[in-house]
Order: structure tokens, then C-alpha cells, then sequence
């Protein structure tokens, strides 16, 4: 209870109050802190993924400007030879507005990315997105196949047969690339597994699947149970170095996210970064409140 009315109560604290939490998390407002944390984890052999704060914008304009910066950024780290991809939202760009303007500003994005060489993942967002945001993976890796990959959800219901639905996208020149996640927009029980275990057990369900079809995998955890599975399942089944990577939000577990890259793993870690990082924070915290812990440890143990 305690955690959930914090939760509540952080959107209407001082942004100043917020931060002091939230900085461990963000790489900061601007795109040269984006750019300055991006090259120190570089530094440490971890690649990135790059995202530009934003989702559920609400008029069209947002959306070119949304466009606008990415295309900015791209120019800008890619440049700058940063080893890393980037993250898009498809919310960002007027999905729930307009699907077709969605679809057109992001092909701008893919195009300049392949033109660089580089990658573009598209989020997965909340269950009423989840069909339209197939639908536009699926137009644009058939255009982009080695520079367009997805993220999935191991906690809803319908993951598992998207993923055999996906299947016919494969093929051994461009292997489809996921992002694989448990999951955390808060969503029923309808749609969504509840249970810690159930949703632990769906995830390596996925991820066996995605192996013995030859995907290419982002095993996106935390969860050092999920880490130690993923990694004795790789070692089972022989997967080769070159068809997955571990992935890791910033600022999150750094001590699991350093031993697997001793361990000789491929680590890319989410760079978040921009002016919309107090609704980031806000929002992650009504969707995961056991944060509160935390922010009072933030807010009051580190001063």
C-alpha cells in the first residue's frame, strides 16, 4: 500500500524532488548527455540502444517533430561511430492519431538508418497496440529486413502464437531480430499472465522457440534466475555468439549486467534520454510501485 501511494503521489512532487531518483535511469535531457553516456558504456565493451523520451503524443505535429529528432540523432551517433542501434515507440509518431502518417514517419527513420548501416527496434507498447504495431513491422522488414527488429512480451497471452505467426518472416540471410522482455504495461488478466513464475516460465518458452528457429534474440532481463536459464540454454543448445545478446536497462543492475559480460556475452544496454523523462518516470513507477523502495532510498539515504 505504502509503495502504490507513493506511486501516486510522485507525479505531483517537484521535478527537482523526481530527478534525484530518476537521474540513476535517464541519461539526461539532451542529446549530448544521450551521447556522452552512450560512448562511456562503449568504453566498457556494452553496446546501446538509443531512445529519445516520448510515447502517446496526441497531435500530429508531435509526431514530425518526434520524426524531426530521431533523424538528428541518427546523423549525429552514427557520426560519432557509437556502437549501438536505436529504440522507437510507434505511440511517438501518432500511432493511436493516424497508422498511415505512424507508418510513413517511421519508414523516414528505417530508411536513414539503413542508409547508415544501422538498426531500428520498434518498441512494443500496450495491448491496444499490439496489432497495429505487427502490422507496421510487418510492411517495413519486408522493405528493411537486415535494419527493422521487434520487441515481444513474454507476460501476454498472445505472444507465443505471434511468434509462430512471425515465423514466416525468417529466413537464414536476414534472421528476425526480437527484443525479448517479460513485460510491463499493466494490462488484465484477460491478456495478460499474472503469476512471477508463469510469466518466468513463458519467457523461456519464448526464447527456446525463438533459438530452435534460428532468431536472432535481445534477452532483455533483469532477473538473474532468467539470465543463469538464458545462458545454460545457450551453452544446451549450442546458439552461436553472433544470434543473441543480453540487453539491460541504464542504471539497472550493474553488477549482473557486468558479470555476464565478463562471462564473454554481448551486452547492449537502453540509453534513455530527453525532455519528456518525468513521465518516463512517473509512469514506470505507477507500473512497477515496488520502485517506491527505491526512491525512498534515493530521495532520503543518498540525499
Amino acid at each position: 500500500m505504502l509503495n502504490k501511494l507513493i506511486a501516486n503521489m510522485l507525479p505531483y512532487m517537484p521535478k527537482k524532488l523526481v530527478w534525484v531518483f530518476s537521474k540513476r535511469y535517464i541519461a539526461g535531457e539532451s542529446m549530448e548527455e544521450g551521447l556522452l553516456a552512450s560512448k562511456l558504456l562503449n568504453e566498457k565493451g556494452i553496446e546501446v540502444t538509443v531512445d529519445i523520451l516520448g510515447e502517446f503524443i496526441t497531435t500530429l505535429d508531435e509526431a514530425e517533430k518526434n520524426r524531426n529528432e530521431y533523424l538528428e540523432v541518427i546523423e549525429r551517433f552514427t557520426s560519432e561511430n557509437v556502437k549501438g542501434n536505436f529504440s522507437i515507440k510507434p505511440t511517438m509518431f501518432g500511432l493511436l492519431i493516424d497508422k498511415e502518417v505512424c507508418y510513413n514517419l517511421l519508414r523516414e527513420v528505417i530508411q536513414l538508418a539503413a542508409e547508415k548501416d544501422s538498426f531500428i527496434r520498434i518498441d512494443m507498447e500496450d495491448s491496444q497496440c499490439v496489432d497495429m504495431e505487427l502490422d507496421i513491422f510487418r510492411r517495413l522488414r519486408n522493405e528493411f529486413p537486415k535494419h527493422v527488429g521487434l520487441v515481444l512480451q513474454a507476460y501476454l497471452r498472445r505472444t507465443e502464437s505471434d511468434l509462430v505467426a512471425l515465423n514466416d518472416l525468417n529466413n537464414e540471410n536476414y534472421p528476425i531480430s526480437f527484443r525479448l522482455c517479460k513485460g510491463i504495461y499493466v494490462e488484465p488478466e484477460n491478456i495478460a499472465f499474472k503469476e512471477y513464475d508463469e510469466v518466468r516460465k513463458h519467457f523461456l518458452a519464448d526464447l527456446k522457440y525463438m533459438f530452435e528457429n534460428k532468431m536472432y534474440v535481445g534477452i532483455a532481463t533483469h532477473d538473474k534466475y532468467l539470465v543463469e536459464q538464458s545462458i545454460e540454454m545457450i551453452h544446451e543448445m549450442n546458439i552461436p555468439k553472433d544470434m543473441y545478446e543480453f540487453q539491460m536497462l541504464y542504471g539497472v543492475t550493474p553488477e549482473l549486467r557486468q558479470s555476464i559480460v565478463d562471462d564473454g556475452h554481448k551486452m547492449r544496454v537502453y540509453v534513455p534520454f530527453g525532455e519528456k523523462w518525468f513521465n518516463y518516470s512517473t509512469r514506470r513507477l505507477k507500473e512497477n510501485p515496488k520502485m517506491a523502495q527505491h526512491i525512498i532510498k534515493a530521495l532520503f539515504i543518498r540525499g
